[in-house]
């Protein structure tokens, strides 16, 4: 059994690959009892707040995360939003590009965003993550 530590891990790692590394990395943790799920985002972020709110969604529910639950779904778009909170205050108003890492195990979903944020030829690094606890 895993606890909120491991699946925040396990959603940050998700969060840091490649498209190829992506695959791997899913059935790695697959074989370990974490379920995860990512997908990219960009754009500029302040537009884009409900755009990544719904693929942080959509990708929990086809990576089978979650179930199509109200409790569930408010769970990884609280999560989301926590996530998102962290990296608003780098990257408000300005152009991103990135990912978010989705992970669970048992009562614990974790939301990872990792994004680099364009500003001229100087880029910016920051990391968002936010956690909730479910019922199985």
């Amino acid at each position: 059994m895993f606890n909120s530590i491991d699946v925040g891990k396990a959603a940050m790692k998700l969060a840091i690959t490649t498209r190829e590394e992506e695959r791997d990395m899913l059935t790695q943790l697959d074989g370990m009892g974490i379920k995860g799920a990512a997908v990219d985002i960009g754009g500029n972020i302040s537009q884009s707040i409900p755009k990544i709110l719904e693929r942080s969604l959509v990708a929990s529910k086809r990576g089978g995360l979650i179930a199509d639950e109200y409790a569930q779904e408010g769970a990884v778009i609280g999560a989301c939003r926590d996530a998102l909170a962290q990296v608003m205050m780098k990257a408000s108003n300005l152009n991103v590009g990135g990912k978010i890492g989705i992970a669970r195990s048992e009562h614990d979903i974790c939301v990872c965003i990792f994004l680099s944020i364009g500003l001229l030829y100087l880029d910016e690094v920051v990391v968002g993550m936010g956690h909730r606890g479910l019922e199985r």
